[in-house]
């Protein structure tokens, strides 16, 4: 299957399959209040433009991916991520963005700007109250990170994080709404970043890097 990150580009060149699984990915699976659902094949049928039966291949996708749970004569379960869930996830991000960061500032190709350009994008839904303006908000967040993973210039790495893209897009928004004005707080965690990557410290970089990922940790263990 081809590689599907995101859902910016022509759907028409997209199969049933492809679209029923980017639907539910993107847009299913990152709310927290999908979580202990269980998902109808045919309301996402109904709502992707497809027949249930690409919806039902997605759904078996998503499965292997430990993203939904079939449940026979129930359907797709979404469940909850626990405690060590969440902190595994935390723990990853920190090991292959620190690694990123390494690669960048050794290869001097630091993504600066692309990094402040995804902040500064970041930065225009940080006032907005709206489940809308929040998910805008994780997107460009979960950018913002990318940019850093892809400047290591390692395709296996940069797949690899883009495949954890619906977890942290769902934890990133229980995040949101689990503690007061954590979207301003996260741009100026993500500020830190850049202006440690600026001077070009390696270990200042990996300590802002483990402070904002710590603070994400604890506000969603406390949730």
């Amino acid at each position: 299957m081809q590689q599907m990150d995101g859902v910016d580009g022509p759907t028409a060149e997209l199969s049933g399959r492809e679209k029923a699984y980017l639907y539910v990915r993107d847009q299913v699976l990152t709310s927290p209040a999908a979580t202990g659902s269980f998902l109808s094949e045919q309301d996402l049928a109904t709502k992707v433009g497809v027949s249930r039966t690409p919806v039902r291949e997605a759904l078996l996708m998503l499965q292997a991916e430990g993203l939904v749970e079939m449940v026979p004569k129930r359907g797709a379960h979404v469940p909850a991520m626990s405690g060590r869930q969440i902190t595994e996830l935390m723990e990853l991000r920190g090991v292959l963005e620190r690694h990123a960061a390494s690669r960048a500032l050794t290869s001097g190709r630091v993504p600066l700007e692309s990094m402040r350009a995804a902040l500064a994008e970041q930065e225009t839904f940080a006032t907005g109250a709206s489940v809308d303006a929040a998910r805008a908000f994780i997107d460009w967040d979960g950018r913002f990170h990318q940019v850093l993973i892809d400047s290591a210039g390692s395709e296996l790495l940069s797949t690899t994080y883009a495949g954890l893209r619906a977890r942290q897009l769902r934890i990133g928004l229980t995040a949101l709404f689990s503690a007061s004005d954590r979207q301003h707080n996260v741009c100026a965690e993500h500020q830190a970043i850049i202006d440690a990557l600026e001077v070009g410290d390696e270990g200042l970089v990996h300590e802002k890097i483990n402070s904002h990922l710590e603070v994400t940790l604890q506000i969603l263990l406390r949730a």
